[in-house]
């Protein structure tokens, strides 16, 4: 390492231009990486600057940073692209984000509006949730560690005390980290959680939506009041009457001082920190409600969709207004009106494709096109999108996370994702998270597209504009889970998660699970495929199409691709859990597939149109304009 003056001129292989900051961890600075020709932000320690006591232990802190940090690949989590040492100094080469820290923002006295609390605390929860299922914890939760972009994405950063597989961290007897965010196990030496990281952003929400720390003072009065019991925290509408008393209650339970009354993981708080802001923004008017469309104008869409996806399905030609083909009549007919149109949103990085897909859908659809994310987002805010179709290759953020998040702002808009078998990663992502209707391989066939594009839209016509409510005690009572495992384990998982929620039934293979489904009835069925076998996979297949009412979580282990598209192509599995099962993310996706049971019972309409079609690409129907490839068979999602 060269230096001029006090600032390198280059740190490894990096160019240095400037210095970012100087923290505890020491100093980061702005480069420049030669050979891939990207900015980079690069965070060095002077290893001659170090506590010759201390030493080890940060270079080895420091290590485990990049190391942590370098297996999460997230949109709101900063990327570690290097690690090097050198006799001299110990750097770590990372994604350079353009912004300032939440922290910076602050200290300006710069307010949020809901809504931007809302998003903020929604990707750092997102984030928290990503990393949590690959097992690091970040244990500094900070507006320090969280940077901020000019277009409000936020990037968690400084996984400088995560640890894997939550073991403690304290040097000399004391823990690492910043008291005032800081979870009172932590403060007392106890192994981190998941549920220390959601008190941590429990402090975060709190100072955004109230202008000031949960606890502050000195240092010393401030672990005082962390760890005493008897001192609580004052509710946030305290502070700003406008609060709903819903995002009172998900605040508080996050920063509960024991762990076990707090949620457990980032997803729980994550749900409950959004409804408190929905309730927010309605009571004090900020929620611009989507342009309504009467009851006529919806069953005529409904019924002209149902028309559509007929004619496509039988070749027959369409006597509606604007569409493709002769018509019925001689007489042309007036044009249809984009207002009274179902609303189809494209997103796509590749104007060729922007271009190919407006000209498919513009005479059935009122069609929102766009390449930049933000703005897509922007879209479904302002306006109900009844279905929305996105790439997944986008360079703002991927597609799996744009769809996951129109679901919160928009759960009944169907959703879909331009994507190829390829990305196994990002299709079990976004089944767990998005939801995603249909998976559409590309280059896709013009007329399986649009009957896909029919279906997803008739679907969101007949959801309505309505939010689903949540599964009442009454509804889960009533329900059963069936757990298809012959070594047990899954069953008592289960039953201690769920014991009095709904009801919950065994089997020990494929055949005697289809006896219990044809005795009792059976809402969600639970397998570990490795176990089951041939025989399970069969099971799930005949289930959706003889029984498309009863949703399936499969646990099996990633690396298994061929039976996952398998069984997403042929039996739309709700969700996947990976090996070895994370105790929460089963019940957490338990919770879901009740949910989406009680829909399905509500609206038994929408269950026939969940069933797997096999939609065949024909040589004969005109491609969408893209390079040539193998034949395009769009892959049929979780329902």
């Amino acid at each position: 390492m060269s230096t001029t003056g006090p600032i390198p001129v280059t740190i490894g292989k990096f160019e240095v231009h400037g210095i970012l900051g100087r923290g505890g961890m020491g100093t980061v600075y702005s480069a420049f990486d030669p050979t891939i020709q990207r900015p980079v932000a690069i965070k060095a320690l002077i290893k001659r600057a170090l506590d010759p006591d201390q030493a080890m232990v940060v270079l080895e802190r420091f290590k485990r940073e990049a190391q942590a940090a370098g297996r999460l690949m997230h949109p709101n989590i900063v990327q570690i692209y290097d690690y090097g040492e050198s006799p001299e100094v110990a750097f770590i080469a990372m994604e350079l984000v353009p912004g300032k820290t939440l922290h910076q923002r602050l200290l300006e006295r710069r307010r949020h509006d809901f809504a931007q609390i809302g998003s903020i605390v929604d990707q750092l929860l997102s984030a928290l949730e990503y990393a949590h299922r690959n097992g690091v914890i970040h244990q500094d939760i900070k507006p320090a560690n969280l940077l901020l972009t000019s277009e409000g994405h936020v990037k968690v950063t400084d996984f400088g005390i995560a640890q894997v597989e939550s073991t403690r961290m304290v040097v000399n007897n004391e823990p690492l980290g910043t008291p005032h965010f800081m979870a009172p196990e932590l403060l007392q030496g106890s192994p981190a959680t998941p549920s220390t990281d959601v008190y941590s952003a429990g402090t975060v929400a709190y100072e955004l939506l109230t202008g000031q720390r949960a606890y502050s003072g000195s240092t010393a009065f401030v672990m005082r009041q962390v760890m005493d019991p008897e001192v609580k925290v004052i509710a946030p509408s305290q502070a700003d009457p406008r609060i709903a008393p819903e995002l009172d209650q998900a605040v508080l339970k996050a920063l509960a001082k024991r762990p076990e009354e707090r949620f457990q993981g980032a997803a729980e708080f994550r749900a409950a920190f959004q409804r408190g802001i929905e309730a927010t923004l309605r009571r004090v008017g900020e929620v611009q409600a989507p342009l309504p469309i009467s009851p006529e104008t919806t069953r005529s869409l409904s019924a002209a969709a149902r028309l559509l996806r007929h004619a496509d399905a039988t070749g027959a030609t369409s006597s509606m207004p604007g569409r493709y083909g002769s018509q019925a009549s001689p007489s042309p007919s007036a044009p249809v009106s984009s207002a009274h149109k179902p609303r189809l949103l494209v997103v796509d990085d590749e104007e060729r494709i922007l271009t190919s897909l407006k000209a498919l859908f513009r005479d059935d659809f009122h069609v929102f096109a766009t390449s930049n994310c933000s703005h897509a987002l922007r879209f479904v805010e302002k306006f109900h999108m009844h279905a929305i179709i996105s790439d997944q290759r986008m360079p703002e953020m991927l597609g799996v996370e744009l769809l996951r998040r129109a679901k919160i702002t928009s759960p009944t808009s169907m959703r879909l994702l331009l994507t190829g078998y390829s990305d196994l990663n990002a299709i079990v992502g976004s089944i767990n998270e998005g939801e995603i209707f249909r998976f559409i391989n590309k280059p896709w066939n013009n007329r399986d597209l649009k009957q896909i594009v029919q279906e997803a839209v008739e679907i969101g016509l007949t959801v309505g504009e309505r939010r689903v409510l949540r599964v009442n005690t009454e509804a889960r009572q009533e329900m059963a889970v069936l757990v298809v495992d012959p070594s047990y384990e899954l069953l008592r998982s289960v039953k201690e998660m769920l014991v009095g929620v709904c009801q919950i039934r065994h089997a020990l293979d494929a055949d005697s699970a289809m006896d219990q489904i044809d005795q009792h009835p059976v809402s969600i069925v639970l397998m570990d495929v490795e176990y089951t076998g041939a025989e399970g996979v069969a099971l799930l297949k005949t289930l959706k199409h003889e029984k498309p009412g009863i949703l399936s979580i499969v646990v099996t282990s990633a690396s298994d691709s061929e039976l996952m598209i398998e069984l997403i192509n042929q039996a739309q599995i709700f969700r996947f859990l990976n090996k070895p099962v994370n105790q929460q993310l089963v019940r957490s996706h338990l919770l879901a597939a009740l949910e989406r049971a009680q829909l399905l019972r509500e609206s038994p309409e929408l269950t026939k149109l969940y069933q797997p079609a096999a939609a065949v690409a024909r040589p004969d129907m005109p491609d969408a304009g893209l390079p040539p490839g193998p034949a395009a068979m769009p892959l049929a999602a979780g329902s």
